[in-house]
Parts: structure tokens; sequence; C-alpha cells
């Protein structure tokens, strides 16, 4: 199978601090790639990269074939889902969806679909300065797929976001998938790797690809630890 991402060697510094070290990996037509990484672990970095929103010191990133540093061409074929606001916050939910369809060059007749997807009926006439966070991100999520992308590239995209906004985006990004497209996303918490059908585990600037039965193990190994370590520190 070709895969639609190649990673290799992937290096990209703040400063004086490396954050990616030499990341190699690959993605593959049709699948759900979770990005996982507790805190300050690089997660944002590497989905900038990918997206073509940020350079990057050394290595090579191709795209759907397109070596990015070359060119732009592979945005046409991008979603992109950012953890920062985005939006139009003094425009409307409606005049989002509206501008947003022009940048993209996708015709309106797009709109009425996306908005019943994501259950956005009753917020078309609100600003999206005015909406919560979990309707912000479905919002967000469906601008992301208006232009019917071969890749979606979504930052946090459950973060601060209630339980019924969790169920639509969840169920969005399973269709999206099981119609053929593929999905890196990332994510802080555990309780999202078996969404995945992979985990890119980002731990000081290094990349572990597992299933998502061994990141769950790993993650359980990890707590036990600091537990086991917290009771020693406690006894002494």
């Amino acid at each position: 199978m070709e895969p639609v991402i190649t990673v290799e060697n992937l290096v990209q510094s703040a400063g004086k601090k490396t954050i990616l070290n030499r990341v190699s990996f690959e993605v593959y037509r049709g699948e759900s790639l979770g990005i996982f990484g507790t805190g300050d672990t690089g997660k944002t970095s590497l989905m900038h990269i990918l997206a073509g929103v940020d350079k990057f010191k050394s290595g090579s990133v191709e795209v759907l074939g397109f070596n990015i540093k070359k060119t732009e061409k592979f945005k046409r074929k991008l979603g992109l889902v950012t953890q920062a606001p985005s939006l139009f916050n003094d425009l409307k939910v409606s005049e989002n969806l509206d501008f947003i369809a022009v940048l993209k060059g996708v015709k309106k007749d797009r709109i009425p679909g996306i908005i019943n997807q994501f259950e956005l009926e009753n917020y078309l006439d609100r600003p999206v300065k005015k909406l919560d966070s979990g309707v912000y991100q479905r919002l967000s999520t469906a601008c992301a797929l208006l232009n019917e992308p071969e890749i979606l590239i979504a930052d946090e995209p459950l973060r601060s976001t209630d339980i019924y906004s969790t169920r639509i985006i969840i169920t969005e990004l399973k269709k999206f998938i099981a119609e053929g497209g593929t999905c890196l996303w990332s994510f802080k918490s555990p309780e999202f790797f078996d969404l995945a059908d992979r985990i890119a585990w980002l731990d000081e600037g290094q990349v572990n690809m597992l299933t998502p039965w061994r990141a769950r193990e790993k993650w359980t190994s990890q707590v036990q630890d600091i537990y086991n370590s917290s009771g020693e520190n406690n006894a002494q």
C-alpha cells in the first residue's frame, strides 16, 4: 500500500530546544492515525509541519506525493483543524461557512449538507465569538471538510468539547475515514486510543508507533509507576 504521507528524519527546533528529533513514519490512505502526547510534546509542531503551516529545520516530508518544501499543491487536498482559534470571530456561523467555501473554491450547494452533518442549524445566525467550545469545534471541523479533502489534519479537535459535540465530531471523523479519507488527529487523553488505527506516541522529540492496545498498556504502566513512586516517597 502506498503511503499518503511520508516523514523521514524530521527535525524541528525552537531556539536551542529540539522539539522533533529525527522523526520518521508513514501514514496510509484510509487510516486514522492518533498523535498522542501529554503536555508540550510537539504535537502541534508536527501537525503544522504536515499541513504546510510551519517550516522545519531538516528532513523530508511528502504529502500525497508532493515534497512540501517545493510546492503547496498538496494543500488543495487537505482539511485543517487548528488548536488555536482560526475562524472569523466577528462573522456569523453561516457567514463563516459561506466565506470559507469561497476561499476553498467550493460550490455553496455543499454547505447545507455539512450544516446537517454537524447539527449547526440552530447556530447559523450566531456570531462565532459567542459559540461555546463544543459548537466552535464542530464548526471548525465542518469548515475543514467543506472541500472534501483526501487528508484531514486535526489538532486536538476534541479538546474542551461537551459530550454531545464530541459524539458528533467522532461520528463524522469515522464517516470521513470509512469513505476513504485519511485522518491525522492529535489528543492528550488516553480515552481516545481505541478510535485510532495506530497511535504515534510523541515523547521527548521521538515518535513511537503503537497499536491502540499497546498504547493503553504503556499508559497503564506509566500511571502505575507514578503511583508506586508516590507511595515510596510518602513512606520515606
